[in-house]
């Protein structure tokens, strides 16, 4: 009998593994559309159950399936704000930070969005101008359906975007073919347009603020432990003030109603408790890092977990509205035309109630966004812009989120999403500045004949990435606004 020869064996088997690897890279996308097409079906299905075989009910399944594809969008597109520092500078594993995304963003729309207060659009819109309610129906849908499909183009393209402006761009879009420039107050909307600009700037100045700040007090120290326990819980308190704050301001009226005075207070409470509870942990964690490489970063891990995770829940609360907004508007005009209203009594902008199954969709399709889709701008935000580690990462977490308060007190409207990649791309630019200023020194002081550096090799942030989502950023607003339209021009051609 024949000896089996064991080397073809282990080729063959090395094929097989060859071909799971290649068939693994192949299904996991198909496996993740899949099963968000599945969702979109279930909400279709779910808003026929709820509203049963009313004259609507189609048009309720084709607006909850819509509503379904934006909410999973922007899952996907703004779970990089919250979870990219962390991730990026290694405080959580990719897999945990987006179940803990995941989690948290449907505890804070289960719990905070319950109401959708009115939105900037209704500051923007003239309400008379859209009183029709077949108008309202079809300009609500065309926006959902354009916001989305920008949103998942933004994402495949892995440029972080605005899901508010890309909504409200949209509804913008929508109004204007179907009322004209003069539905809309375009006045206000410069000014809201300026502060969406200027956000990501102060985001970025504060984030090299504390960078700075951070090298002056602890890295560039002699003894840089003894160092760390000074300062570090005084930082850990002030980021803990910040976003007990942040947390305050960002929740919606259904959970907190406090005042900009009030939300202060509130920080000042956190950033003492964050103090006491901090300065023990931090003198007993530097006593055991005392001689590993690395251990200032490693004191400031677990609080950017606990950021990353207040983030998701904020967002969760308050963003929800971006995602089911539209959807509720048209189950809200379809049921009062049911109900046998007036047409000039509908006012669709206003404030109003959401039904629980709208805000079943809007959390779990956020949700299953941030498992499914959420990695590529995790990996854009936290790895692929610039290098962050656990202090770059507080910079730029600690920043947002005091971007995020000046703007409230001054009633600006910002973009979350600006502010936290601008304070990524002020950290990058800050280590770029203090690398040169550095290089320069040493070459004045020891070399002063030597020709001067390739500077492209010295660059530690990614242009082709910043090119990308300035643009994105640029285009969202008009890009949605055009797309909008057209959908609405295509849904009233078809109507009449």
């Amino acid at each position: 009998m024949a000896r089996p020869d064991w080397r073809l064996l282990d080729k063959d088997l090395a094929r097989l593994n060859q071909m799971e690897r290649t068939t693994g890279y192949v299904v996991r996308p198909l496996l993740g559309l899949g099963l968000a097409l599945a969702f979109m079906a279930l909400a279709g299905v779910e808003a026929a159950l709820v509203l049963g075989t009313s004259p609507t009910t189609i048009m309720a399944m084709v607006a909850a399936v819509f509503g379904a594809y934006l909410a999973l969008n922007i899952g996907a597109n703004d779970v990089a704000n919250n979870m990219g520092p962390a991730v990026g500078a290694k405080a959580l594993p990719m897999t945990a930070a987006l179940i803990a995304a995941a989690l948290a963003e449907v505890s804070g729309a289960l719990l905070g969005g319950s109401e959708v207060v009115a939105t900037v659009s209704s500051k923007l819109i003239d309400p008379e101008a859209m009183s029709a309610p077949q108008t309202v129906v079809q300009a609500m849908m065309s926006a959902m359906i354009a916001s989305a499909l920008w949103v998942n183009l933004a994402t495949w393209m892995g440029a972080p975007v605005s899901t508010t402006q890309s909504i409200i761009g949209s509804i913008l879009g929508a109004t204007t073919a179907a009322a004209g420039f003069g539905a809309v107050d375009w006045f206000t909307f410069s000014g809201i347009a300026t502060s969406w600009m200027l956000s990501p700037l102060i985001g970025a100045v504060l984030a090299m603020a504390l960078l700075a700040l951070i090298r002056r007090l602890i890295t560039q120290q002699d003894d840089k432990m003894a160092a760390a326990r000074r300062w570090v819980p005084l930082l850990l308190a002030g980021m803990g003030g910040a976003f007990g704050t942040f947390f305050v301001l960002k929740l919606p009226e259904s959970l907190s109603s406090a005042t900009s005075s009030q939300a202060l207070l509130a920080g000042v409470g956190v950033a003492l408790l964050s103090f006491l509870i901090a300065r023990p942990l931090i003198l007993h964690r530097a006593a055991q890092l005392e001689h590993q490489k690395g251990a200032i970063k490693a004191l400031f891990r677990l609080p950017l977990v606990i950021a990353a995770v207040l983030m998701s829940f904020a967002h969760g609360a308050n963003d929800v509205a971006n995602a089911i907004s539209p959807l509720a508007t048209i189950v809200h005009v379809m049921g009062q035309q049911e109900a046998g209203t007036h047409p000039a009594e509908i006012n669709a902008l206003a404030s109003l109630h959401v039904p629980f199954w709208v805000l079943i969709i809007g959390a779990f399709g956020m949700a299953m966004g941030v498992l499914l889709f959420g990695p590529r701008l995790v990996n854009m935000v936290g790895n692929q812009i610039t290098k962050l580690n656990p202090i770059r990462a507080y910079c730029v977490s600690t920043s947002a989120a005091l971007t995020v308060i000046v703007a409230s007190w001054l009633g600006l409207p910002v973009s979350s999403t600006h502010v936290a990649v601008g304070a990524v791309f002020g950290v990058g630019f800050y280590r770029e500045y203090a690398a040169a200023h550095a290089r320069r020194a040493g070459q004045k002081a020891e070399r002063p004949g030597l020709p001067r550096e390739d500077r492209s090799r010295r660059r530690l942030v990614r242009r082709s990435h910043v090119l990308t989502i300035l643009a994105a950023w640029l285009i969202t607003v008009p890009l949605s606004a055009a797309l909008s339209a057209g959908i609405y021009a295509l849904m009233h051609v078809f109507s009449v």
